[in-house]
């Protein structure tokens, strides 16, 4: 039960039916018996500004922001993290006391928590060049891996996003990959290829670093087609929900006031519906 004083966020996206977030956060303010409530709300594109200033004029605490809004959301916030300005992307919004609202980029926080116990630092090669790969580049570099890698099956896209870049990367061709594969330590799927079991990265897992941690930022399926050879491959492999699980964490601390942990009974509880 919420009461008239409930702290309220929420997620906005078009589509916004499929998003696991409501879950993750409802089951934070549920066992922490907090009064508030997280909610779904389809928001299209020509009605982004507005709906975001109706959230905050309603007293909402703040919002999450998913696809496709994340670049265009960054036109009504006031103040953005130094991360936020960086990656270019915004996914999470602060309504501030003082009528600003504050964007910040928590992907790369959630990329990095999912990972970090077991990634050494070392060689990391992702694929894929949009928003999740320029996320996922900043991620590493704050996090010190040795090398960044980034391939894509538009090579001028992936040199595009390294011009971007603040970060120290190299761009090689997806023809040419094998010849890093034996070195890496970490290698990311970030291209939709594996979503729903759809396809896979073209990759040699053959001669892929048996010791390389392999991830994937998709979560339906758990395990995809990617993970599933770099598992046969003897790899230890990450699937992409924790990214999902970790990066609301700095929103509910900030909304509710309450900073949380992600756990198994989280995860097991997300994954049963």
């Amino acid at each position: 039960m919420i009461s008239g004083k409930a702290k309220l966020a929420g997620v906005i996206g078009d589509p916004i039916s499929h998003s696991k977030s409501p879950l993750i956060h409802n089951y934070w303010l549920n066992i922490n018996q907090i009064d508030g409530a997280y909610i779904p709300l389809h928001v299209n594109s020509k009605d982004l500004i507005s709906s975001v200033k109706s959230l905050q004029n309603v007293g909402f605490k703040g919002i999450n922001v998913t696809v496709p809004h994340k670049i265009e959301v960054i036109k009504v916030v006031d103040e953005l993290s130094d991360l936020a300005k960086k990656i270019g992307a915004v996914n999470t919004l602060v309504f501030k006391e003082d009528g600003l609202i504050y964007g910040d980029n928590t992907d790369a926080y959630g990329f990095i928590e999912n990972i970090k116990s077991d990634y050494n630092k070392g060689e990391a090669l992702i694929l894929g060049a949009g928003g999740a790969s320029r996320a996922i580049c900043h991620a590493l570099a704050d996090f010190g891996a040795k090398k960044i890698i980034i391939s894509n099956r538009t090579i001028n896209k992936a040199e595009e996003l390294a011009k971007e870049l603040n970060v120290d990367v190299e761009v090689v061709e997806l023809d040419n990959i094998g010849n890093y594969l034996n070195n890496l330590s970490l290698l990311v799927n970030t291209t939709s290829l594996g979503l729903n079991g759809n396809g896979c990265p073209d990759i040699d897992f053959n001669i892929l670093n048996k010791e390389a941690l392999v991830t994937d930022i998709v979560y339906n399926p758990l395990i995809t087609p990617f993970l599933e050879k770099a598992q046969g491959n003897g790899n230890k492999i990450i699937d992409g929900l924790g990214m999902l699980l970790y990066q609301a964490v700095p929103g509910f601390e900030a909304w509710f006031g309450k900073k949380v942990k992600v756990d198994d009974e989280l995860r097991n509880m997300v994954l049963s519906k």
